[in-house]
């Protein structure tokens, strides 16, 4: 097991920051996730832990030992890793053993070690009597698990997996989440999993870091960064929520009083007096007679079994909220809603940012 310590890390690519200032630390034995749009900077920041990329600046440390950063460099051959990438890099003429002996031919392990090595891998990722065949007579899935039971092989104190579900179809995504989650609890190694899919790595992980544009946004465990989104990026992206512009009338213990439509509300929040940010999903607001919350119906599609709901706040102004109802309702229908949930964050959150962002409790 490794802890992963990063201090200030950044890396240019031209005039492009692909990684910008990135410092966080997750404990070893944890499954982060980085997830996060295409072209954030994730993958780029795997590669740096890989030590596949040199940083432009900052420090990073993996168990407590250097391994990038003003002291030196330490090559990926010497960190104590293994990596699965998203297209598996398998040998097509070695077997399935000979794949998985290609990376432990540089342990200098004995033919005897070697052999209980891979026999033990293949139990472990449910391959067991499939050593004599090779990829092409694979399933997808097959050829999967023969990539990580590669890596697990080597007996790394960190693993890095590099979008390796993008490939799969649906059924068989679900089947290898299960499978990481097993494999990463029997092991306790850590996990590092890139992924632009938040269903993965709310699914699979006990740390998730959000990046965009090449900077962390947060990182906190799955349930924090959906139920107390850091910024408005992360409120937006993690749980399909939207943001409403609120005035802030002050902040009692774990509550905010905001301005809604003329009407105070009392929210969940972490936002100081001002103007702020109401982070609303669909699960949120419903329907009520009496509600305070004013909207009127933009588009309606019907989806496992419900109407999904788009409408425009009747105040003037552009911001939607989502909701879902069990009947479809007419285009430019009214509808007044009652909060059952949300969330209140700084309109400059800049300064709640930081604080969420350096890392969670083991």
């Amino acid at each position: 097991m490794a802890s992963l310590d990063l201090q200030s890390v950044s890396r240019r690519f031209g005039a492009t920051r692909a990684v910008d200032g990135v410092s966080f630390s997750v404990p070893s034995g944890a499954f982060l996730a980085l997830l996060g749009p295409s072209g954030c900077g994730k993958t780029t920041l795997l590669r740096l832990l890989a030590g596949l990329e040199r940083p432009d600046a900052g420090c990073i440390e993996i168990g407590g030992h250097a391994v990038a950063g003003p002291g030196g460099f330490v090559p990926p051959e010497a960190r104590g890793l293994g990596m699965v990438f998203q297209s598996y890099a398998l040998w097509p003429h070695m077997t399935v053993a000979g794949n998985i002996r290609f990376g432990l031919r540089l342990r200098g392990l004995s033919r005897t070690e070697e052999q209980a090595r891979i026999r033990e891998a293949l139990e472990l990722v449910g391959l067991a009597g499939l050593d004599q065949r090779r990829p092409h007579e694979l399933s997808g899935g097959q050829r999967q698990r023969v990539a990580l039971a590669r890596s697990l092989a080597t007996r790394p104190a960190l693993l890095l997996l590099d979008e390796p579900l993008a490939n799969l179809d649906a059924h068989l995504r679900s089947v290898m989440l299960a499978e990481f989650r097993r494999i990463h609890a029997a092991l306790g190694t850590t996990f590092v999993f890139v992924t632009h899919d938040q269903d993965e790595a709310m699914a699979v992980a006990s740390h998730v870091g959000v990046m965009n544009a090449g900077r962390l946004e947060q990182l906190a465990a799955p349930e924090t960064l959906y139920r107390q989104p850091a910024t408005p990026m992360v409120a937006r992206f993690v749980g399909a929520g939207r943001t409403v512009p609120v005035e802030v009338l002050g902040r009692h213990g774990p509550d905010c009083k905001v301005m809604v439509q003329g009407h105070v509300l009392t929210v969940p929040g972490a936002a100081p007096k001002g103007q702020g940010w109401l982070c609303l999903r669909p699960r949120d607001l419903v329907p009520a007679a009496d509600g305070p919350i004013l909207v009127r119906v933009l588009d309606a599609q019907f989806r496992g079994g419900q109407w999904s709901v788009s409408a425009l706040l009747d105040d003037g102004g552009a911001a939607q909220v989502d909701l879902t109802l069990p009947h479809a309702p007419h285009p430019g229908e009214a509808l007044a809603l009652r909060l059952t949930g949300g969330w209140v964050l700084p309109r400059d959150s800049m300064a709640l940012a930081p604080a969420m962002a350096g890392g969670v409790p083991a």
